[in-house]
């Protein structure tokens, strides 16, 4: 079974059916867990699985997958009070869920964009980019969101199409330019401090950071790329709480 099929059927029997019994079919006995939801190892998905309300639900917006990892991108109702936007990686190893790492943010209704969290090309199309993508995010990634070297943000944006999903921010890079500035009349300047992983299929690269905004935070970022710049922009930034359910850490 392909990696991104078995994650796909492990996550829907598990979250799908709320079936805690899957959890002995698809889990690793040494399964590592880096949510601030769920303890470590099997017992602790066992227990998450088991405590989900009836009316709990996950609707899925996209599915990446890159080597032994798998980048699930989508919606969870019934985590708390409203909905969750949340990026899951998954590392597959022997046929199994092994280690799991993921980002949940409140659903926002009103974005400046008018685009929601989640919205826009779902189905990877271009697999023969992966690895130039990759290389060009990376890129990106070091030089302008941890380097902070702003002036070099257009050898790797478009300035003619990008697309912004962060709810806080308008289309291209004036838009968020603009919702920089804002940010930082609060106390909350965009700061990367680490590059943990960058996971690529096709047009679609995740990059998963930590930093700061105000406090301490994780990072995740989405980016669609055409021709080689980047035209679409997902992310997900949450604070990383003071205390874990488990020592394995956000990363």
């Amino acid at each position: 079974m392909k990696t991104k099929d078995l994650v796909l059927k492990a996550t829907g029997e598990l979250f799908g059916d709320k079936d805690p019994s899957a959890v002995d079919r698809w889990v690793s006995p040494d399964f590592r867990q880096h949510s601030t939801l769920a303890a470590d190892g099997p017992e602790g998905l066992r227990a998450l699985v088991s405590s989900l309300p009836a009316d709990f639900r996950y609707d899925r917006a996209r599915v990446l997958a890159d080597g032994d990892l798998v980048v699930l991108h989508g919606v969870y109702h019934g985590f708390g009070a409203g909905p969750l936007v949340a990026y899951d990686i998954f590392r597959v190893a022997d046929g199994k869920l092994a280690e799991h790492w993921d980002v949940l943010v409140p659903l926002v209704e009103d974005t400046v964009s008018g685009r929601s969290q989640t919205d826009g090309p779902t189905e990877v199309r271009d697999p023969g980019a992966t690895e130039a993508n990759r290389t060009r995010v990376s890129e990106y990634a070091e030089k302008v969101l941890k380097g902070a070297e702003y002036a070099l943000a257009t050898d790797y944006t478009s300035t003619e199409t990008y697309l912004q999903h962060n709810p806080e921010a308008g289309d291209g890079l004036d838009g968020f330019g603009v919702a920089a500035a804002k940010w930082a009349e609060q106390g909350k300047n965009v700061v990367y401090t680490a590059i943990h992983r960058v996971i690529a299929e096709g047009e679609f690269v995740l990059v998963q950071a930590e930093g700061e905004f105000g406090v301490p935070v994780v990072y995740y970022d989405l980016f669609r790329l055409a021709d080689g710049k980047i035209v679409e922009h997902w992310d997900a930034i949450q604070e990383i709480p003071a205390q874990l359910p488990h020592g394995n850490g956000l990363f």
